[in-house]
């Protein structure tokens, strides 16, 4: 599914506007609108680590939330707004929606979607699951509403590990889906049984260890962070691997002056914020050989930006980009989300 995705990305990215072409200026009437807007219709902005810096400083400045998926979702639940902004991919959005169905969830532009989702379409997964009756099925949360509701568990990779050794010490053989490198990385890790779909996220996938070392050798005194959804080659290598919460604290915590980070490079404006005495390098992709635009970041994250997001916030109807979630499929959903937020809330207490 990598070749299609990319393909989707392609076609979009050829009909947005980027962000780029405003000047400081306009930039700046922008913010200042989108704050006041905010105000009014009683919004809160929710954006994930891999959004582009402005993005993320704008929902810091207005009370917002920016953070890893997991707290994306206990924030939106736990906000009192009568309406969320979330500036990710809709996955995020969609979740928000179950998790709050009396609030109206918008997102600057539906289009952005993620590799890992349009490779696990829910006929196909249903069908999977059908042929392996005796497994737990544990979806990553970049998953379509449809194929959580097919889950018994949700998982983010901040809590991967440990959900699925709990399992696994009740004796439970696990069916996981849909990124195949987090998933092989989780069964290493656990020692279970653990079957996984063949799905991959276009940006991790395309960390290499070749360029890895070479780039270690140039900086031998860097640390290595790695994200669990880039290729066993390239965790093989790492110093920490970990969520994007978890590579965060690593950087603040370790003694490393120098880091080389293997996960989008939207995750550098939190690192540097929380670290600014520290470097950080973005770890080698395929480089001029890459086929895509997606290397080391995102173009779905990259496509909320500030014209898409204020064209929201100033239409009653947010220009057609509201999320909605049939009610059957949200109950289903809210049960496999639910024992997610749970079970991270145990691990932290």
């Amino acid at each position: 599914m990598t070749a299609e995705a990319q393909a989707r990305v392609q076609a979009h990215l050829a009909k947005v506007e980027p962000d780029d072409t405003l000047s400081d200026e306009q930039r700046a009437s922008y913010r200042d609108r989108i704050k006041a807007l905010l105000r009014q219709r009683d919004a809160v902005l929710v954006a994930h680590y891999y959004t582009d810096p402005e993005i993320q400083s704008l929902a810091e400045e207005t009370g917002g939330c920016v953070s890893d998926s997991l707290e994306m979702a206990r924030f939106g639940k736990d906000h009192p707004a009568s309406t969320l902004i979330v500036a990710g991919v809709k996955f995020m959005g969609e979740t928000a929606k179950i998790l709050s169905p009396e609030k109206r969830v918008f997102m600057p532009t539906l289009e952005a979607t993620c590799s890992l989702d349009i490779g696990c379409p829910e006929d196909e997964f249903s069908a999977f699951c059908d042929q392996h009756p005796d497994r737990t099925v544990v979806v990553y949360a970049n998953t379509s509403a449809a194929v959580k509701a097919r889950a018994d568990w949700v998982v983010t990779s901040s809590i991967a590990v440990e959900l699925i050794e709990h399992l696994d010490s009740n004796g439970e053989k696990i069916l996981w889906a849909p990124d195949k490198h987090l998933g092989g990385y989780v069964r290493d890790k656990s020692g279970a049984d653990v079957l996984c779909w063949d799905g991959a996220c276009i940006v991790h996938e395309e960390f290499k260890a070749k360029g890895l070392h070479d780039l270690k050798a140039a900086y031998p005194d860097a640390a290595i962070l790695v994200h669990p959804e880039s290729p066993a080659s390239v965790v093989a290598m790492a110093d920490v691997v970990g969520s994007t919460s978890q590579l965060i604290k690593a950087a603040c915590e370790m003694e490393s002056d120098a880091f080389i980070v293997a996960t989008d490079k939207g995750i550098f404006y939190k690192m540097q914020q929380l670290a600014p005495g520290k470097t950080f390098l973005e770890a080698p992709t395929a480089g001029s050989g890459a086929t895509c635009r997606s290397c080391a970041h995102c173009p779905w994250m990259a496509m909320n930006g500030l014209q898409n997001m204020l064209a929201v916030l100033e239409d009653e109807n947010g220009m057609g980009q509201e999320i909605f979630v049939d009610e059957a499929l949200a109950e289903k959903a809210m049960v496999p989300l639910n024992r997610m937020l749970d079970f991270g809330q145990s691990l932290k207490g």
